[in-house]
């Protein structure tokens, strides 16, 4: 097994330095005592973290963002798999163009894409409503879902689904035992990019949220326009220990391998 040299440690090293180093320093912040940005050198504080309750708005808006998220990105896999199962599996006259359509949300601009939103829900009489916030992140995230969905149905064992055939499976009863525990782990990972991107995105969700539908990224953007505090790095330092926690939780008792890459062959 070849080894990493002098070289590349010094480069996955600074790449983890410059990849960790900003979320250190934002969690930092937020246990400063004083009442604007600064690192604690003067001891630590839970001040901007007890403030937190006094903005419900925050609190509102985390909640508007995760059902938003789980739900925009789910709606956009009960897409994504039969795309992917199509496109992975045909040739059809077209197959390209339609791919290359399906991922075109990748190369537009959020910001066109909010401006174009904006007019057409307004258009529709849906402006500001939630439903117009999940059709346009359910078209935003589709691709990111898609993408991973397709890598695992192209490299699926298409024999395993044969066997499953001439076995008298039928068409659901192939899907749900065979195909869909086969193309899991892409399916899985392809719902938690699609949820990151629904719950982070700002640039687009700024110009559809309404005063109800305000989801975190829009509250902390708009408070952070007119005011200069450590409230907003808190409000950062608790999403961030939701998700490590998160994370932690999901590897201790289902395992990240068996998610982002699979059940691993232990019968080698």
């Amino acid at each position: 097994m070849r080894r990493n040299g002098p070289l590349a440690l010094i480069f996955h090293t600074i790449f983890v330095i410059v990849m960790v180093a900003p979320i250190l320093v934002v969690c930092l912040v937020a246990f400063t005592p004083e009442g604007f940005l600064s690192l604690p050198t003067n001891g630590f504080s839970l001040r901007w973290f007890r403030a937190i309750g006094n903005y419900p708005e925050f609190i509102h808006a985390f909640w508007v963002s995760l059902g938003l998220g789980a739900l925009s990105s789910f709606v956009a896999l009960l897409f994504a798999v039969p795309a992917a199962l199509a496109i992975a599996r045909y040739r059809f006259r077209g197959r390209d163009a339609l791919a290359a359509l399906f991922l075109s949300p990748l190369m537009i601009p959020h910001v066109v894409l909010g401006i174009a939103f904006l007019r057409f829900f307004t258009s529709a009489g849906l402006g500001g409503s939630f439903a117009a916030l999940i059709i346009a992140h359910v078209i935003i995230v589709f691709p990111f879902a898609l993408r991973l969905t397709l890598a695992a149905a192209t490299g699926m064992d298409r024999t395993v689904e044969m066997a499953a055939v001439s076995l008298g499976a039928g068409g659901w009863t192939l899907f749900r035992r065979v195909t869909l525990p086969l193309i899991l782990p892409g399916v899985i990972s392809g719902w938690a990019l699609a949820f990151i991107q629904s719950f982070d995105d700002l640039t687009m969700t700024v110009f559809l949220a309404a005063p109800g539908t305000e989801t975190l990224p829009v509250r902390m953007f708009l408070y952070i326009q007119d005011n200069i505090d450590p409230l907003v790095t808190s409000v950062s330092a608790c999403v961030i220990a939701i998700t490590m926690t998160a994370l932690i939780l999901l590897d201790r008792f289902y395992g990240l391998d068996r998610v982002l890459a699979g059940k691993g062959d232990t019968g080698r």
